[in-house]
């Protein structure tokens, strides 16, 4: 009788990154590098399904795993968008919309802990030496928790904690990246989507769709995601805090290269929390013979 082995993932050579460092996204029309900053903002990203969002969330995804300095929380409703990135993040919710609350209410006391020490300190924000580390949070398909499953209390729950910590947590290192093939009002309120400093939208059947993601009247001054191609997959357009969209096209990733991207950075991520355990002050063992 034969067996078949299926080989672990060969881990890849690429340097420590921080999430203080900008994040490479993909190229423009000219083939120039595009990259933000994430550390103080949050982002956006919605289009039809097919698009490519996935892709932009995996990017991102990577350089937070590749981040030692930064805390992955993932919320996947699918389970499979971001569960390769499972073995590097400190918290992956599923379709659980009970524990999804419950890890987002974790994450404001966090928040309004961390806005008490900043307080203290005197200081408006965190940096990069601060000895908590900020928290990457990455939501694929927000409709899913905001309007899917559950019952509409808790859905609501939902919904109004999230505006919290897009609306409160930049200055304390926590940043949320939100998904969603839905872009429409319901979804995405005008007082939400305000509230995300970048905006993506990919591909959308309708001019109102893309206004929804970028803001209202880009469609009529030339800018909307409804001319994108079909077969454009990962063309979108990137709306930064006080500028105008620009075209660009995302990094793209197969399946195997983030397999083995997250097997390299859960074993750094590892590594590096084994060490900081290493450095803190042992408390004494009480010897009970010689006492």
């Amino acid at each position: 009788m034969s067996t078949t082995t299926t080989a672990a993932p060969v881990p890849v050579s690429v340097p420590e990154l921080s999430i203080f460092d900008p994040v490479y996204l993909g190229i423009d029309e000219s083939g120039m590098p595009v990259e933000v900053r994430l550390i103080y903002r949050n982002m956006l990203i919605a289009g039809e399904p097919g698009g490519g969002k996935s892709s932009l969330l995996n990017v991102i995804a990577a350089h937070g795993a590749l981040s030692t300095d930064c805390r992955l929380c993932l919320f996947d409703g699918k389970q499979v968008e971001l569960g390769q990135w499972e073995a590097c993040a400190d918290v992956f919710v599923g379709p659980d919309l009970a524990l999804a609350i419950a890890t987002v209410r974790r994450l404001q006391i966090v928040m309004d802990n961390r806005y008490r020490h900043l307080r203290w300190r005197l200081r408006r924000k965190i940096r990069r030496n601060d000895k908590f580390s900020p928290i990457l949070i990455l939501i694929d398909e927000l409709a899913y928790f905001t309007a899917t499953i559950g019952d509409k209390k808790l859905r609501e729950d939902f919904s109004s904690l999230v505006r919290d910590l897009v609306a409160r947590g930049r200055a304390v290192g926590i940043i949320v990246v939100a998904a969603t093939q839905r872009p429409s009002s319901d979804i995405i309120p005008t007082s939400l989507r305000d509230l995300f400093a970048y905006r993506a939208a990919f591909r959308c059947t309708t001019d109102s769709s893309s206004d929804i993601i970028l803001g209202h009247g880009w469609a009529n001054r030339g800018y909307t995601a409804n001319t994108i191609s079909p077969t454009n997959h990962g063309c979108n357009l990137l709306l930064a805090e006080g500028g105008v969209p620009h075209l660009m096209k995302t990094g793209w990733m197969d399946d195997d290269i983030c397999i083995r991207i997250a097997a390299h950075a859960a074993q750094t991520r590892r590594a590096a929390r084994e060490a900081r355990l290493a450095q803190q002050p042992q408390k004494p063992k009480l010897d009970l013979v010689a006492a």
